[in-house]
């Protein structure tokens, strides 16, 4: 239940603290006063869209907070673990922040979590019921989750097992689906990943070939180079063997020289420096053939390591870009050439698994269905009595299921086969319609307080806010739904806003919503009432513009009076 709730800069609302109590509250007070900002700021806790128009003017932000009672079950309990959400004692705080500038910020128990993380969390611990939940009368997917609801501990077993049965169907029925679709062009795709497969084995690829093969090739490129160099230097010294090289043209040159020795001495010193030359020259011809040796190239090599990267980037294109990747590509072309080849058998095999799962939940989903039609007569008797406290004793209801016309097996879905309406006829000898198609705006809230009530104690959340369901309604049936509130508070912590004189003296505590001029600016504030205030507050909607007169005084205190007596009485037969 909610202890606390606390609204900063929410509209009209500057600061509200409320601290709420087991039972039933009623939130009332003059049109206008800002009683409908209380359910915004709840509806931000429970993860609502967080419209900036909210944030009261002149503010750049606003917030609100609640403390809840943290027991909420198992689901809860699953949400705190999962996100790591401390608890200390049974406590547990929810914050939201909204600003101008878009920034939500959510926090439980000072942990900031996503605001969807919120939402799911509050889920557990809170139900708002507005003007916009009577949509739950025209949602057929709702019918069904709300007879679920309804069900026991066996009735969950059912589900569970409906929904791992579809589990495991669904999982086989993807892969046989996806093996038909494989037979209907087996041959064409047989073939061409028999030749994928010869093309990729032909290469014979290891990893790191590419790099190794393109590192080979530099090498040669470089060879190439050097070798081609070497090669011109070498032709234009030469060995003294072509005649036109650079040996044979000293060699001739000394010969020349040391002919004029006998001429002039200087010419036999020349000719000794032209012979030096030549041993020097012929030196550097011999190293110069070493290395020749030493960077000895085939163009052939070359070619050959060229066309092998060419083959292996050309694989890699379409099949890479890695060796891993072209590696695990032939892996998967194997793989899927074995279940081509044994494409017959696997579609037998799981085709007899696809029929035998299906078979099992439709068994799962047909024992459900058996369940939810006994939870529908609970549910339709149920309703009945609820709503002839309500003053609809010849309003007849049932939840319908929906027969398959279409003559084509429904497919399988977690939640089972059924697609369930709740319908009604609110006056004898009138047919069944849909309840939202029918009914009026004060049967509509009859309707969904009885909804409600069934609900109370099977949900697991403890507090429900109830946002002028008195709408459309007066007279004898106010007073039905104030008893029918009262005892729903006996299960529940419930807090409603009224108009309604019978539903605010109904309630064990009322708090007054009001407005008033502060400072120049309209503030919303909130306070409790004491017995006496109460009287005045419930005199004041007896009286509505007329004023209070005495005679509605008298008549709040008798209300008053009656529905403490009352709250005694059923007390003491509890």
């Amino acid at each position: 239940m909610i202890r606390t709730i606390t609204i900063h800069n929410v509209a009209l609302i500057e600061d509200v603290c409320l601290k709420l109590y087991p039972g039933m509250l009623v939130l009332s007070g003059e049109t206008g006063a800002g009683k409908s900002i209380i359910i915004d700021a709840v509806s931000l806790i429970l993860g609502g869209r967080a419209d900036r128009d909210l944030i009261r003017s002149g503010c750049e932000r606003a917030s609100v907070e609640a403390e809840f009672d943290a027991d909420g079950g198992s689901g809860l309990r699953e949400v705190l673990e999962r996100e790591n959400i401390p608890t200390e004692g049974d406590s547990l705080i929810l914050y939201r922040e909204i600003s101008l500038t878009g920034r939500n910020v959510c926090r439980m128990n000072g942990v900031m979590v996503p605001v969807a993380v919120m939402k799911e969390a509050a889920a557990f611990l809170l139900n708002l019921h507005g003007q916009s939940e009577h949509q739950f009368l025209a949602d057929s997917d709702r019918h069904l989750a709300y007879l679920d609801l309804m069900g026991d501990a066996a009735h969950r077993t059912l589900m569970d097992r409906t929904a791992e049965a579809y589990g495991a169907f669904i999982t086989n029925h993807r892969a046989y689906a996806k093996l038909v679709k494989m037979n209907e062009n087996r041959e064409e795709r047989t073939e061409a990943v028999r030749k994928a497969l010869e093309e990729l084995r032909r290469a014979d690829i290891h990893p790191g070939d590419e790099a190794e093969l393109a590192e080979e090739s530099r090498r040669l490129v470089r060879a190439s180079r050097i070798h081609d160099r070497i090669a011109n230097a070498y032709q234009l010294l030469g060995n003294g063997e072509t005649g036109i090289d650079a040996l044979h043209n000293l060699q001739g040159a000394a010969k020349e020289l040391r002919s004029l020795g006998e001429e002039d001495s200087e010419f036999e010193t020349l000719a000794g420096e032209c012979e030096n030359l030549y041993y020097n020259l012929e030196e550097l011809v011999y190293r110069l053939s070493g290395l020749t040796q030493k960077y000895d190239f085939s163009p052939e090599a070359l070619d050959r390591v060229e066309n092998r990267l060419e083959s292996i980037r050309k694989l890699g294109r379409k099949y890479g870009p890695t060796e891993e990747d072209m590696l695990r590509s032939l892996s998967e072309l194997e793989q899927e050439y074995d279940t081509l080849m044994s494409l017959g058998d696997e579609l037998e095999k799981t085709g007899g698994e696809h029929r035998r799962l299906l078979a099992q939940y439709r068994a799962a989903a047909r024992e459900l269905t058996a369940s939810r039609k006994k939870l529908a007569e609970t549910f339709e008797h149920r309703m009945t009595e609820e709503l002839k406290d309500l003053g609809m004793e010849h309003t007849v209801i049932q939840a319908a299921f929906a027969e398959n016309t279409g003559g084509k097996p429904l497919m399988p879905s977690p939640s089972g086969d059924d697609r369930v309406c709740f319908m009604m006829s609110p006056n004898p000898g009138e047919p069944l319609k849909p309840m939202d198609a029918i009914a009026s705006g004060g049967e509509l809230s009859r309707l969904m307080l009885a909804v409600k009530s069934i609900e109370a104690g099977r949900s697991g959340v403890q507090t429900m806010i109830f946002d002028e369901i008195d709408t459309g309604i007066s007279g004898r049936m106010a007073q039905a739904v104030a008893e029918k509130m009262t005892a729903i508070a006996h299960r529940q912590q419930v807090i409603c806003i009224s108009h309604l004189p019978q539903i605010a003296a109904a309630a064990d505590r009322q708090v007054l919503i009001y407005k008033h001029v502060q400072n120049g600016r309209t503030v919303t504030e909130a306070c409790e009432l004491d017995q006496e205030r109460r009287v005045e507050e419930i005199a004041r909607m007896i009286s509505g513009a007329q004023g209070i007169t005495e005679e509605a005084r008298q008549y709040a205190a008798r209300m008053l009076e009656a529905a403490a007596q009352k709250k005694a009485a059923a007390h003491t037969d509890r």
